[in-house]
């Protein structure tokens, strides 16, 4: 494993109170459209004791999302091979695996793609901001098991991703899109405003990675300070300048497509993050152009009165 790589995989969180650390996987499957969200977490409070949990949410070709979540049980720092071990879930070199109610997950994943630094590498390495992210597997092939209620789902050369948060706690209010432009190609961004007092008071800012034709654009990694963000929690929109470029990237989250679900801070404070595996994403950039439909990554993270009702669309 190069150092790059293993920047980009190797456990952060080594019992400092405070922190928060994420390992999530999205993939579609690109023939049915039909995808996977599992979002591992391990949650270490500003004052209790550290905990893991995390959930599984299923997206039907047809028909609203479910999702099951597992955990929460105490967690020690990780000390395997594997990055997240947990509430029956494993994330680890090239596996995802785990059960959560009705909903179970046996899977392989590959990619020969190099991380992509969502935020600047030395951010992420010296932990510079209150919260970072790196794509270790950006363009990653799934394939293996899924069971949901009992009933087989073939997973075979799904496409999606691997990622990686670590910091503080979430942000005060976010957007994310992960978006699979083709023959490679792939779109990341994130537009987020921190919790931090006086971060809080700041526009979104918005960390736009390209990797189009095997090479990284944006060069820098910095925010893209030109770009403007519109932010709702079914429309949401980047658009500016970077560079000598325009952008635009336009996220559509159709409701019945989605799932809201709370999150935890260590702190103790609460969000929603409205969250869909099967988002319609245009992108623009110069004069090259992409309409990705219904097999989008995306998300919204939202705080209260701003903040919609939690709704798993978990049968009881």
């Amino acid at each position: 494993m190069d150092g790059e790589m293993h920047s980009a995989v190797a456990p952060r969180w080594r019992g400092k109170p405070g922190r928060l650390e994420v390992w999530y996987s999205t993939l579609t499957d690109p023939a049915t459209r039909a995808a996977l969200w599992v979002h591992c977490e391990t949650v270490a409070p500003a004052a209790g004791e550290p905990y893991a949990l995390g959930w599984a949410t299923w997206f039907p070709p047809d028909g609203p999302p479910r999702t099951e979540r597992f955990g929460p049980e105490p967690v020690q720092p990780s000390s395997g091979p594997d990055w997240f071990r947990a509430a029956g879930a494993v994330v680890g070199p090239e596996k995802l695996s785990g059960h959560a109610r009705s909903i179970a997950w046996d899977l392989s994943w590959k990619d020969t793609a190099a991380p992509l630094w969502t935020f600047p590498r030395l951010a992420w390495e010296r932990e510079l901001l209150p919260g970072a992210q790196v794509v270790l597997a950006p363009t990653a092939d799934f394939t293996g098991a899924l069971t949901i209620d009992g009933s087989a789902v073939a997973v075979d050369n799904w496409r999606g991703n691997v990622a990686h948060i670590y910091g503080h706690g979430n942000a005060k209010r976010w957007a994310w899109v992960h978006a699979d432009l083709g023959d490679g190609d792939v779109l990341e961004a994130v537009a987020a405003v921190s919790h931090k007092p006086g971060l809080n008071r700041l526009a979104p800012l918005a960390f736009i990675r390209f990797r189009i034709d095997g090479k990284d654009w944006p060069t820098s990694g910095l925010p893209s300070l030109r770009m403007r963000t519109t932010l709702g929690v079914q429309h949401w929109q980047l658009e500016g300048r970077i560079g000598r470029r325009d952008v635009l990237i336009r996220v559509d989250q159709p409701p019945e497509r989605c799932v809201s679900l709370e999150y935890t801070d260590p702190d103790g404070g609460k969000c929603v993050c409205t969250n869909t595996e099967q988002a319609d994403v245009y992108v623009e950039l110069g004069d090259r152009r992409w309409a990705v439909q219904g097999t989008g990554h995306a998300e919204v993270g939202l705080r209260g009165a701003d903040a919609p009702a939690v709704n798993e669309r978990t049968p009881q």
